[in-house]
């Protein structure tokens, strides 16, 4: 009997072990991949860093060093972009560091869940702010032509969490701009997702 019980405990180490060596191969040599805890729900998004590097590397600097927790959806225009990850509920903009260059010319489109960098006139201006296609924007797109907004990845899971942002009421803010939600959308946290967290979710 207590054999018995003692190899089925060493297969099932065997089976756990087995799935998390697969996990961690899976993430190691597939897309790198961040979840966003809002106020509103979660979504996990897939990143790029094949047609996107210089942009996904800088995402996931602030990614890793917290810098997004605390800040804001600040702007939401329905059927266009929801937008965030630059300001406090305050109003306040953190302080970043030094901007990274353009790569709209990856191939890659602003289409809807797709998302990208924010940025002012200037190309190579994009820090920190990102993005949430909501329509298919083919304004935004670049080319060998022109630059365009650099999109660096997609949205895998809470799509309905992200049409919920896009849906929130929304009206016009001296400091921030038009198309604040009137009911504030905090990003309580992003984080990479590591295998063995992916690998426990799996299993619930």
């Amino acid at each position: 009997m207590f054999a018995l019980l003692k190899k089925r405990s060493i297969l099932l180490f065997v089976v756990f072990a087995t799935q998390l060596a697969v996990a961690e191969l899976a993430v190691a040599e597939g897309n790198p991949r961040v979840k966003i805890e809002t106020s509103m729900g979660n979504m996990v998004l897939e990143l790029d860093p094949k047609n996107a590097p210089k942009t996904v590397a800088n995402f996931l600097k602030y990614v890793d060093g917290a810098f997004y927790d605390g800040t804001i959806f600040h702007r939401v225009v329905k059927g266009f972009v929801v937008q965030g990850g630059g300001y406090t509920p305050q109003g306040e903009e953190k302080k970043t560091g030094e901007p990274v260059r353009n790569e709209s010319y990856n191939g890659l489109r602003n289409d809807v869940g797709t998302i990208a960098m924010a940025r002012t006139e200037d190309p190579h201006s994009a820090r920190v702010q990102f993005y949430i296609n909501t329509g298919n924007n083919e304004s935004l797109n670049g080319s060998e032509q022109k630059f365009g907004y650099t999109v660096f990845g997609k949205v895998v899971e809470g799509m309905d969490v992200v049409k919920a942002i896009e849906n929130t009421e929304v009206s016009p803010d001296l400091f921030l701009g038009r198309h604040r939600p009137v009911k504030e959308v905090l990003i309580k946290k992003a984080r990479t997702i590591r295998a063995l967290n992916s690998l426990l979710e799996g299993m619930k």
